[in-house]
C-alpha cells in the first residue's frame, strides 16, 4: 500500500515537471518572436516631399538671381569702359581746341598785318607803314593783356631781378648801390603774374674796390 502511494506521488511529480517544461518552452518561443516593423507614416513622407520641393524652388530662384547679377555686372563693366573712352575723347578734344579763343583773338591782328603788307606794295610812304605796324602791335598787345593776362618785361634802370631778368652782359657803373638793368636786349613776358620768358638784359654793377 505504501509502495503504491509512493509511485503515485512520483507520477504526479513527473507530470508537474512536464508542465513546467512546456510553460518554459512556450515563454521562450514568445520572447523570440520579433515584433512586426512599423510602416512609415504617410504624413511624414508628404512633409519631406513638400520640403524638398520648396528647396528646389529656392534653388531655381537663386540661380535666376545669379544670372541676373552676372548680366548686370557685364552691362555695368561695358558702360564703365564706354564712359572711360568718352572721357578720353573729350579730354583729347579739350586739349586740341584749348587755344581756340586765343587763336580767334589773334586772327584780327593777322588780318591787319596782311592789309599793311598789301598797302606797302602799293605805296612808298614808309612812315605810314611804320605807324600802321605800330598800331597793329599795340592792338595785339592790348588783346593779349586784357583777354589773357599778358605782361611785358621791358623796363630799364630798375633793380636786377633774377626771376624776371637774364643777365647777358655786365658792365661796371659808378654810383650804383645794387645791380641794375642798364639796357634791354630782349623783352620778357609774364602770364597772369608768372614769368614765361625772362627779359635778356645788360646789367650794371658798382666797380669792385
Amino acid at each position: 500500500m505504501a509502495r503504491k502511494k509512493r509511485e503515485d506521488m512520483e507520477e504526479e511529480k513527473r507530470k508537474d515537471d512536464v508542465q513546467e517544461d512546456v510553460v518554459a518552452e512556450t515563454l521562450d518561443e514568445g520572447s523570440s518572436v520579433q515584433e512586426p516593423e512599423t510602416e512609415p507614416d504617410k504624413g511624414d513622407t508628404a512633409a519631406d516631399e513638400d520640403a524638398l520641393a520648396r528647396l528646389e524652388d529656392e534653388n531655381r530662384a537663386l540661380a535666376r538671381q545669379v544670372e541676373e547679377l552676372k548680366d548686370r555686372l557685364v552691362r555695368n563693366a561695358a558702360d564703365t569702359e564706354n564712359y572711360k573712352k568718352r572721357l578720353q575723347r573729350d579730354k583729347e578734344e579739350a586739349v586740341r581746341y584749348a587755344n581756340t579763343a586765343l587763336v580767334k583773338d589773334l586772327i584780327g591782328p593777322m588780318d591787319d598785318f596782311s592789309r599793311a603788307l598789301d598797302a606797302a606794295e602799293q605805296s612808298s610812304n614808309f612812315e605810314a607803314l611804320k605807324e600802321g605796324v605800330r598800331m597793329i602791335e599795340d592792338r595785339l598787345y592790348t588783346t593779349l593783356k586784357n583777354n589773357w593776362g599778358l605782361e611785358v618785361i621791358d623796363k630799364s634802370d630798375v633793380p636786377f631781378d633774377p626771376e624776371e631778368h637774364e643777365a647777358c652782359l655786365m658792365e661796371e657803373v659808378d654810383g650804383l648801390d645794387e645791380d641794375t638793368v642798364t639796357m634791354m636786349l630782349q623783352k620778357g613776358y609774364k602770364l597772369n603774374g608768372r614769368v614765361i620768358r625772362p627779359a635778356k638784359v645788360k646789367v650794371g654793377r658798382s666797380p669792385r674796390s
